[in-house]
């Protein structure tokens, strides 16, 4: 695929006409051309045909050079000697805004990050302000030392300079075009990244992973895309059931299907359903955002409230899906496909009779939600297809029902129905192992393994954190230190010291990437480090306001539980451990904060929603993350060191270093 409008040896494009290369770009713009865009390309063009000459035997270069995991394109790369050139032009601008400076950060790691032919190659972001007097021709390598330069500023006048200063420092073989172009762009988008992508027309093999050590994301869509088009073709109802390890990537199937199905004049339309509050709430103001800013690039104006309202249709929370179905108890939805991520939480009968009566006044009201919700799809006269995105050992609220509750309810109640497993649906986290059993009669089952996706694509940089997690978990030191020699681009360290860890969260995050402090909602003895966990945040605040804003989770301030952050990431995050799950002589002790004391949790299932928020806590950055365990204060009974020395311990032990 071509990413770029416009390629060119140097050679080549130092001899073409500007209006004949002006003309190359206009064709391949995919919105109406606006003269601002044309003066801005002929600034681009007349000043790299002047400052290039030297290099004319030397490299390539390319304009409006795509990256779709971030929705945007970079205005110039150019391959000189041993460097790829990651130039922004800001027309007309005579200053160097942080945003600006940051957009082309962000453009350069996503090269080193996710585009296989450029991680082991010099990068210098430079942003360009052409009306700017003076200009920063300070060039220097970040501290990281993976051969990324800082961003440079500069103006007309001194680019020329700062590009022979940087080939100086950039020692080394030269690279070649030719196998640069042919690398692979193997990205790993955020989830709002991702579902900024695929609402905008980008396919999911866009903006993932096609490596081997992964069941390709598209081969889980085409699954379920096959299994939804010969429902419709034969007048069957069907449902599927995706398996993955935190991170994997289930809610992009989901996304994906979705977007693809997006057509409310279709027999396909389809909706994306999560009862995870805090994730519907973030992505739909992302997306609609995002809306908003597209149309006033092409010169178009929406509302944000309409934008809202479009977002709304394609992605919804559960619960108003099914307050909508409630109210025809016979009529079918409008959707012929329902996609509901995190499935294993849904509500039990129980939890789900109780809301009626409490919330809805429906006394007698006795489903559960997974049943509830196949029988609005199975009102369909035709054909209805439901898929179910499932992660293991995820369930962190009271009346989260898990698997169990959609196999029983099929079971019972709906024998027509054709179901689509994913294998690694009778491992012990999903808990439905003894229930699958019963299905083991039903013709209508099929096994299908791409309906498991095995490999976290969240962290990028190291596939086995999943893994280390639940083997820290699971209290196995021993295959945890193993499996932690094998994390070698991943950093994770622990600390006594949350200053300390607030400090290397600054110094690893680099353009726009986003950190955050994450707590147990049970974490009730952190108040003396200024963390209040009944404190309430708004996730939008917390994942989407900039650097400037305290809201936002840059500021460090406020933090976020397993509530908020379930289904979403950070690039790099502080995971501050307090004394509800405590590690006491090879296991784990579980505590609720009562009054002025900590009391035991009895309850077995209590246990495993504690547990699991901390699966949740310990999966969420993308790059690395800093483990904090608290030093105690022997003169606070309800912080002794006792109860979390051991757990430091315990950390240590496994191999992790220390700041």
């Amino acid at each position: 695929m071509q990413r770029e409008y416009y390629s060119d040896s140097i050679a080549d494009f130092l001899d073409r006409n500007p209006q004949e290369i002006l003309g190359i770009l206009a064709q391949q713009n995919e919105f109406s051309l606006e003269q601002t865009q044309r003066d801005a390309w002929r600034v681009q063009i007349d000043t790299l045909q002047n400052i290039l000459i030297p290099y004319r035997n030397n490299g390539h270069i390319c304009f409006e050079y795509s990256i779709p995991r971030m929705g945007r394109r970079i205005d110039v790369v150019a391959i000189i000697d041993t460097v790829i050139f990651v130039l922004e032009f800001k027309v007309g601008e005579k200053d160097f805004p942080a945003h600006a400076i940051e957009q082309v950060w962000d453009y350069a790691l996503d090269l080193k990050n996710f585009h296989e032919s450029s991680h082991n190659h010099y990068i210098a972001p430079i942003l360009i302000s052409t009306q700017a007097k003076q200009a920063c021709t300070t060039v220097a390598m970040t501290a990281q030392e993976d051969k990324l330069f800082e961003p440079i500023k500069s103006n007309i006048d001194c680019l020329a300079d700062i590009i022979a200063n940087v080939l100086i420092l950039a020692d080394g073989q030269g690279i070649d075009y030719v196998n640069w172009c042919a690398g692979r762009y193997c990205p790993t988008p955020t989830i709002i990244e991702s579902a900024m992508a695929l609402y905008n027309g980008h396919n999911v093999a866009d903006i993932s992973r096609s490596d081997a050590s992964a069941i390709n994301l598209s081969e889980t869509s085409a699954a379920i895309a096959e299994a939804i088009q010969y429902s419709k073709d034969n007048l069957q109802k069907t449902i599927c059931f995706v398996t993955g390890v935190p991170g994997a990537g289930k809610t992009l199937v989901g996304l994906n299907i979705a977007t693809t199905h997006i057509n409310k004049d279709d027999e396909l339309y389809s909706v994306f359903l999560s009862g995870n509050g805090p994730l519907v709430k973030v992505m739909s103001e992302a997306l609609a955002r995002d809306k908003v800013q597209r149309a006033k690039q092409i010169g178009n104006r929406i509302k944000k409230g309409e934008a809202r309202s479009e977002v709304k249709a394609f992605i919804q929370m559960v619960h108003h899906f099914r307050d909508d179905c409630l109210v025809d108890r016979q009529k079918p939805p409008i959707e012929h496909v329902a996609l509901f991520d995190e499935a294993q939480r849904a509500w039990t009968r129980q939890q789900t009779s109780n809301f009626m009566i409490r919330k809805k006044g429906l006394s007698g009201f006795n489903q559960s939600e997974p049943e509830f919700l196949i029988s609005c799809l199975d009102r369909h006269d035709d054909w209805a297809v439901m898929v179910c995105l499932v992660g293991g050992g995820q369930e962190i609220n009271t009346g989260e029902a898990g698997i169990s509750e959609w196999i029983e309810a099929l079971e019972k109640h709906f024998p027509d129905w054709h179901i689509h497993l994913s294998p690694k649906l009778t491992d012990s986290e999903y808990g439905s192992g003894q229930i699958l059993k019963q299905l083991e009669s039903r013709a209508n089952v099929v096994y299908k393994d791409e309906l498991h996706l095995g490999v976290s694509m969240r962290s990028f940089r190291a596939e086995h954190v999943s893994l280390l997690v639940k083997q820290i978990l699971d209290t196995n030191k021993d295959e945890a230190k193993a499996t932690l020699t094998k994390i070698e681009k991943y950093p994770i360290v622990i600390t006594r010291d949350l200053n300390k860890a607030k400090q290397w969260l600054k110094a690893k995050a680099r353009g726009s990437e986003r950190y955050g402090i994450v707590v147990s909602s049970q974490a009730e003895r952190l108040r003396p480090h200024a963390i209040h966990v009944k404190s309430p945040i708004d996730p939008v605040h917390w994942f989407l306001h900039e650097k400037d804003d305290v809201r936002s989770s840059f500021y460090l301030e406020d933090v976020a539980t397993e509530f908020h952050v379930q289904g979403l990431e950070l690039d790099w995050a502080c995971v501050v451990w307090d004394a509800d799950f405590r590690y006491v002589k090879g296991d784990w002790l579980h505590r609720s904060f009562k009054g002025k004391r900590w009391t035991k949790i009895h309850k077995q299932e209590r246990q495993m929603y504690l547990k699991n928020a901390y699966r949740v806590l310990l999966t969420r950055a993308r790059q690395g993350m800093a483990i904090v365990v608290p030093p105690g204060d022997m003169e606070d009974p309800t912080r002794k060191p006792e109860f979390y020395d051991p757990t430091f311990q315990y950390l240590q032990e496994i191999g992790f270093d220390v700041i």
